[in-house]
């Protein structure tokens, strides 16, 4: 696709996420046309750096662009900027695409889609199973739901911020699956952050039992992510403890409404809002650890934390 080409895009949520998706397709000449952020200081910043404008509503966001991609906190910020009345990204939306990034249920990007095309517009989930880095390098992993037809005609755009793009199925899907990755991988965080703990309590050296567990049935994504953080007790933010406890609690809803339970998703859910209750909710969920770790340790020494 040519410079020429690309649509004009904008963006509704510049944190950490969303802010490097818009750098990386800034790279790649996609003209980066408003840029949108309750922190005016945030959406400033990707402003500033992808040579966007700051919108002071969001439907200047929708009037500058032709994709609006949005990575906003939960399901409210998503039912606040596609409003039905007021400023709202469905304002004079005919014609636009939205992709909507953000882990939120399932039931909202349902809800999302039919405004959407209430209003002349078109909207896909785009759900992320990847990081900071992978947003800035164009890596992510992408989960897609919503009408095929969507897909196809921003396929261009979503390959260049992916490594590797899966479609689902039709709109709430790919939030589905999404919410089961988050929690299996919250719960992978909490039991390695026992194991750790419990080997710090025995008086194991942490650096071997990590090296043993990548070697063994005790291996696991998160062992290579977030292992060395929790035995050094760092803790810098690239999904946070509050994210944690928000997706498991959409797994969990998801149970209650199939008639399944799920202990282990629960406890670890439990363990997450205790971090929340604590103060510590925005450090990374690597941050479980603090909960995990011998008294001694937690009681006298506060975590690394930038």
């Amino acid at each position: 696709m040519s410079a020429a080409d690309k649509p004009r895009v904008g963006l509704v949520g510049a944190g950490r996420m969303g802010a490097n998706m818009a750098l990386r397709l800034h790279d790649l000449a996609y003209p980066i046309a408003a840029v949108y952020d309750v922190r005016p200081e945030a959406a400033e910043a990707t402003a500033r750096d992808t040579g966007a404008t700051v919108a002071r509503t969001l439907a200047g966001v929708t009037a500058a662009s032709d994709v609006v991609i949005t990575v906003v906190s939960d399901d409210a910020a998503m039912d606040r900027i596609f409003a039905e009345s007021g400023d709202s990204l469905l304002r004079g939306a005919g014609g636009k695409i939205f992709v909507n990034c953000a882990t939120i249920t399932p039931r909202v990007h349902v809800e999302v889609e039919r405004r959407a095309e209430a209003a002349g517009a078109s909207s896909i989930e785009a759900c992320m199973a990847s990081s900071i880095p992978q947003a800035r390098s164009g890596t992510l992993y992408l989960m897609i739901g919503g009408r095929k037809a969507t897909f196809d005609a921003v396929r261009p755009l979503l390959q260049d911020l992916s490594a590797s793009l899966r479609y689902v199925g039709a709109a709430g899907e790919a939030a589905k699956v999404k919410a089961l990755v988050n929690m299996v991988m919250n719960d992978n965080t909490a039991a390695l952050a026992e194991g750790l703990g419990l080997g710090a309590a025995l008086g194991l050296d942490l650096t071997m039992l990590r090296e043993v567990f990548s070697q063994t049935g005790a291996n696991s994504r998160v062992l290579e992510t977030d292992g060395a953080d929790m035995e050094a007790r760092e803790h810098d933010v690239y999904f946070s403890a509050a994210h944690a406890a928000k997706d498991s609690g959409i797994a969990l809803a998801l149970a209650r409404d199939a008639g399944v339970e799920l202990p282990v998703g629960a406890a670890t859910k439990a363990q997450y809002d205790r971090l929340v209750a604590l103060g510590l909710g925005e450090l990374d969920k690597s941050a479980v650890a603090e909960l995990t770790f011998p008294q001694r340790r937690a009681e006298h020494e506060p975590p690394r934390v930038p």
